[in-house]
């Protein structure tokens, strides 16, 4: 057990140091999801009541699209460099490889979304404090499933000549429970609606986080071998 840890730390690490050498990926990851958020706010101009209708939608379109970009970038590097082939080949359990570039992924795609966050929050002034407990606890589990969803999906499409249009035609309709558990139960959460009236949502994106991420880790072994 433990040298699994150290295996998934160490990998985990190894992914930390290349992205903090090439610092361009996650600058372009968060430069995307604020275009796509201020891209929606010149369209739509929203003000009042319609902001908060439209700002769930918005935020997790662009989280969604950071993501793709995430993604992509984490394997394309991997493949160019015939690391996954290392990998491979070295005497570790293959979904050690999954849980330490879901980590990572997680990691990258948090700090684009408090980037988006905080941008919208001033382009559409708007507050998420009052709820930001609740708030956080959604977007980290739809995050979550995200991330388990693109990631295998992010290796399977790393194998082929057009990654970077197979990569969402793969992911989005798998995806599709989490972004509408997610859109859902964030709007709740902005409305100040009680907890009650979203934790059905909470636990859809709950178990499918924990669904995929089991199914993903016991499958990424045939998902390298192709």
């Amino acid at each position: 057990m433990m040298r699994s840890i150290d295996i998934v730390w160490t990998l985990f690490l190894k992914d930390l140091r290349i992205e903090w050498r090439q610092r361009e990926a996650i600058a372009s990851v968060c430069v995307f999801g604020l275009l796509v958020v201020f891209l929606f706010d010149f369209a739509f101009q929203p003000g009042g009541e319609e902001s908060l209708r439209l700002l769930p939608g918005v935020l997790w379109i662009a989280f969604a699209f950071a993501g793709i970009l995430a993604f992509n970038r984490s394997f394309a590097a991997e493949r160019e460099n015939m690391c996954l082939d290392v990998l491979r080949l070295a005497p570790i359990d293959p979904g050690l490889i999954y849980l330490a570039k879901t980590l990572a992924n997680l990691l990258f795609l948090a700090v684009a979304e408090a980037v988006i966050v905080f941008a919208t929050s001033l382009w559409y002034n708007f507050s998420f404090l009052p709820t930001f407990k609740w708030f956080v606890c959604v977007v980290f589990f739809g995050t979550l499933g995200y991330v388990a969803v693109g990631v295998i999906f992010g290796a399977v499409a790393a194998n082929t000549r057009m990654r970077e249009v197979m990569l969402p035609v793969l992911q989005f309709p798998v995806a599709v429970p989490v972004f509408i558990g997610a859109i859902e139960a964030t709007t709740s959460v902005l409305k100040h609606d009680p907890p009650s009236l979203y934790a059905s949502w909470v636990k859809l994106l709950v178990a499918f986080s924990i669904i995929f991420v089991v199914l993903s880790f016991l499958l990424f072994e045939y998902v390298l071998e192709e």
